[in-house]
């Protein structure tokens, strides 16, 4: 997956709106979840790493299962909800910490997983560590929510307050496409994975889904993305009330949400089947 250019402060900034990440962020789809436990074929007591694993959106669906987790997370706000909310499963492991820096064992895990995380991460760096740590024909899923073309209507409608309060942002109705940047996405991701001959060709699957929000909800999930948690404060309060007075007064207080999951599979060379020593 292509690094996320921005600023660490990007990165970290999710930390400052935990609670609201905790609360709005959304999860994925239970195919999706199902379609890596099948495609990984982890054993009943298996282990998985999940790097960024935020309030625990996509931890929760793996540690029901009873693998044994350890989740690495930057934000020790996030962590710290992360660990509140996996308390009924002992198995899970909570670490602050960067998967860069943290100092995992070779051969270790059945699966890696990165729930809207591994963007963030230099593919020179993340790549070739998740297949040190993953035994040989272990697992490795990484997964998005993006946001594809809404239909017209509040997300057309929106635009008008972005570009008063934010002008200097990219108006989304020029240039390429968003279905032309999630395509873009998919296929620099799975050449960047294939590219390291780490692992088997990556297996891509997309979930459409959608999610209702009432007014209060979709400004703190807002709250949550690193492009809004970024913005000056004055500019982020002016904005989130244009947003919450146009959900209320036009669109009788609930908007629906578009969404398109992305799942990235492939599974670890063996030694002998890579020549690696």
């Amino acid at each position: 997956m292509p690094i996320d250019q921005r600023p660490l402060t990007f990165r970290t900034s999710f930390d400052q709106a935990a609670h609201d990440y905790d609360i709005v962020r959304p999860s994925y789809p239970p195919a999706l979840i199902e379609d890596i436990v099948t495609f990984a074929a982890i054993p009943a007591n298996g282990r998985i790493l999940e790097v960024g694993c935020g309030t625990g959106q996509a931890t929760i669906p793996f540690a029901q299962r009873g693998y044994q987790m350890t989740c690495l997370d930057i934000g020790p706000a996030l962590a710290a909800l992360a660990m509140q909310n996996c308390r009924p499963y002992p198995n899970v492991q909570i670490h602050v910490s960067a998967f860069e820096d943290w100092p995992g064992k070779p051969n270790t895990f059945d699966l890696v997983i990165a729930a809207t995380a591994f963007h963030w991460i230099p593919p020179e760096i993340g790549y070739p560590k998740a297949a040190r740590l993953l035994k040989d024909a272990g697992a490795l899923a990484i997964f998005s929510n993006e946001h594809p073309t809404p239909d017209g209507g509040f997300f057309t409608d929106v635009q008008h307050i972005h570009r008063q309060v934010v002008p200097e942002w990219p108006d989304p109705t020029t240039g390429p496409t968003i279905e032309a940047q999630i395509e873009a996405q998919i296929a620099a991701t799975v050449a960047a994975i294939n590219a390291t001959h780490l692992f088997t060709p990556v297996t891509v699957k997309t979930y459409p889904w959608t999610q209702t929000y009432a007014a209060t909800a979709y400004v703190r999930l807002l709250n949550t993305y690193s492009n809004y948690r970024n913005l000056e404060a004055h500019k982020r309060t002016q904005l989130f009330q244009g947003i919450t007075e146009l959900i209320e007064n036009k669109y009788g207080g609930i908007i629906t949400k578009k969404y398109l999951a992305i799942l990235y599979l492939a599974k670890k060379r063996s030694r002998v089947s890579d020549g690696r020593a």
